[in-house]
């Protein structure tokens, strides 16, 4: 399908990934512009509408869900025998390819990948909906990191049957929960136990269950508990085998009712782990990127530019995907030792016909020889050979997939040009049209757009489209300060700099200063009652927030006791005043003073907060307390006065 328009908007580039039940390739939406994702249903599949209902369910279903930890669905469609699914294009690679490249990981890279699929499919629990098929080839990595989850195309609504008609089911086997094996059932607990036997292979490089054949998988998934993950990984924490067990018990009553159960239990394991049990490097990590377990994709396994997904490796292609198992009787035995069954030798063939078949074999052999010398000539003269395809004035990443569609390589270098927009390859190395090897390299220099730009005049504009106008000058949006204005709106640009006008060469900074909008004061609010305060506040334009916690203080209880900022402060239209509420004040017992001398008893008591005031006799005073204004034991407010009377010598 690669160059096809289909349903008249999407332009095919390339193809990225294949599975079970359809391919997914890049395209274009020709009518937004922009990258998606397109997979199609194998045509063989179109015809049988359960296949065909299962996927547009994918659609309404992912769509329903509004999660960053979930690859969007954006339209749905036919066109002729081809129905798909236009959905989020995510550059970066399989977990899948993870594994593959790094082999087992460290702990916190590994509870790093698992908590963003539990909280998508936490959204999906709660929106009603099973994943069902949960696998490390579903779990996309992106380029910056991001963690989402894919292929919803066995989605069902909780409780509900997941074998066909013919009684078989839907999924991998290697993922498969014992209770989709024996009954056919799948609530959220099927994803809580795939994701367990996840993260046991993120941290042992292996799957928990092995076998020859996918019924010798099944029998050890009915019958065998999960090998804890520190008897292949010497040192790994006990929280993260209990986890292992949580989530892959046999039993669904004993796991987490959901992934968002899990999650909870996964952040709690995570917390009691110290940074030596989170670092640790298993003994079949293939790679640990320098600086410890610091996790990014791209530090993973590299590949070509404009690859997302892999195709699995030969060999595990069949055990990890998606398909339609016959399911064995559930006290079914593991299959037996096949054996062979030996048989007599033919007989030898007559002397004549071994001759005519040596004649034959040889006549053979002559003509193959000719057709490989003239194959070797041919090659060496043309066939190791390509000319390169023009790509001029073509965006890098088109550029780039067409010269590797063709099997070449390619090397980019930049330069400057008035003529060809920014982004786009003003010249090849080998020239377009010239003869190049089939494996050879082909540099690309890329236009950085003139070798000086305007920095545009951006007063008045909100700033995320001035950064954006920058962007397309070639111009890097720098430091943001923040400033009143009463001429300039909140959020849009004041001024630059360099200040507009001024040349520059392409990707410098370009600063920007933000209107906070006119300057305004705050009311004092404390003391008031906590609706009167927020009134006033939002009337004078201010958005309020109450702080979690209220503390004591001299003012009645549910009174403000502090603000922030305080009164007389001066802030911007819409900015948060956070207000704290009085408890009331606190109440000290008060000690007995009395008998001590002026020092003692006025330490005593500011110590615990409160303010003394001392009354001496008129005649020969005595520095000795006679007497307090709150009773010993007595409870008085804190920072309230208490007046201590000192003794007379008459």
């Amino acid at each position: 399908m690669v160059g096809q328009l289909l349903d008249g908007r999407y332009r095919v580039q390339a193809r990225i990934a294949a599975g079970g039940m359809a391919t997914v390739y890049r395209a274009v939406d020709t009518r937004l512009d922009r990258v998606l994702a397109l997979k199609v249903m194998h045509p063989s599949l179109a015809v049988d509408e359960a296949f065909v209902d299962r996927f547009i369910r994918e659609a309404k279903s992912v769509a329903r869900l509004s999660h960053p930890n979930v690859v969007g669905v954006f339209d749905q469609g036919t066109d002729g025998t081809y129905v798909y699914l236009a959905m989020e294009y995510v550059a970066g690679c399989t977990l899948r390819d993870v594994l593959r490249g790094r082999g087992a990981l460290q702990p916190r890279a590994a509870l790093d990948i698992l908590e963003p699929i539990l909280a998508a499919l936490g959204a999906a629990h709660r929106a009603g909906l099973v994943h069902r098929d949960m696998k490390p080839e579903n779990v996309l990595i992106g380029d910056d990191g991001r963690v989402k989850v894919a292929d919803f195309g066995l989605v069902r609504a909780v409780d509900t049957h997941t074998t066909a008609s013919t009684g078989s089911v839907l999924g991998t086997v290697s993922y498969l929960a014992p209770e989709q094996m024996e009954h056919g059932t799948a609530d959220a607990r099927v994803d809580v136990y795939a994701c367990g036997v996840v993260l046991y292979e993120m941290l042992t490089g292996s799957k928990p269950h092995t076998g020859g054949s996918a019924a010798q998988i099944l029998y050890s998934h009915l019958h065998d508990d999960i090998t804890p993950p520190s008897e292949l990984v010497p040192g790994l924490a006990p929280e993260l085998d209990e986890l292992v067990a949580l989530a892959t018990a046999r039993e669904p009553q004993d796991r987490p009712q959901d992934a968002v159960a899990l999650l909870s239990r996964s952040q709690s394991a995570r917390a009691r782990l110290t940074g030596e049990q989170l670092d640790l490097v298993p003994p079949q990590a293939k790679d640990v990127p320098a600086g410890g377990s610091d996790f990014e994709a791209t530090d993973v396994i590299p590949r070509p530019a404009g690859v997302q997904l892999s195709l699995p490796a030969e060999g595990e292609a069949e055990l990890n995907r998606t398909s339609r198992l016959e399911m064995p009787p559930p006290d079914a035995a593991p299959p037996a030792e096949r054996t062979t069954r030996l048989r007599p030798a033919p007989a030898p063939a007559p002397r004549t016909d071994r001759l005519q078949r040596r004649r034959l074999l040889t006549v053979i052999a002559a003509v193959l020889l000719a057709l490989g010398v003239g194959t070797g000539v041919w090659y060496i003269n043309s066939g190791q050979f390509t000319t390169v395809p023009a790509v001029l004035d073509m965006p890098q990443a088109k550029a780039e997939q067409t010269l590797r569609d063709e099997g070449l390589r390619v090397k980019v270098v930049r330069g400057f040009s008035p003529n060809v927009q920014r982004g786009h390859v003003m010249a090849t190395d080998p020239a377009t049209g010239q003869r190049i090897r089939g494996t050879g390299t082909v540099t690309l220099t890329v236009s950085r757009g003139p070798d000086s730009v305007a920095v545009p005049d951006l007063a008045g504009t909100p700033v995320a489209d001035a950064k954006r106008k920058l962007r397309d000058l070639g111009l890097v949006p720098g430091t943001e300060t923040r400033e009143f204005s009463d001429e300039v709106a909140k959020g849009s640009v004041i001024s630059t700099d360099p200040a507009a006008g001024s040349k520059r060469r392409p990707d410098t900074a370009v600063g920007i200063t933000i209107s906070r909008g006119a300057p305004m004061d705050v009311p004092k609010v404390i003391g008031s009652a906590q609706a009167d305060a927020e009134a006033a506040l939002q009337q004078a334009g201010f958005r309020v927030k109450i702080a979690d916690q209220p503390v004591f203080s001299p003012q009645d209880q549910g009174t403000v006791a502090q603000q922030s900022p305080g009164a007389g402060a001066t802030l911007g239209k819409g900015d948060t005043v956070t207000l704290t509420l009085s408890k009331g004040p606190e109440m000290i017992a008060v000690p007995d003073v009395s008998g001590k001398n002026t020092a003692d008893a006025t330490q005593q008591l500011t110590a615990l907060g409160f303010k003394v005031e001392v009354h001496k006799p008129l005649l020969f005073p005595q520095d000795s307390v006679d007497s307090q204004s709150v009773a010993p034991g007595d409870k008085a407010p804190k920072g309230s006065t208490i007046t201590i009377k000192l003794k007379g010598a008459l």
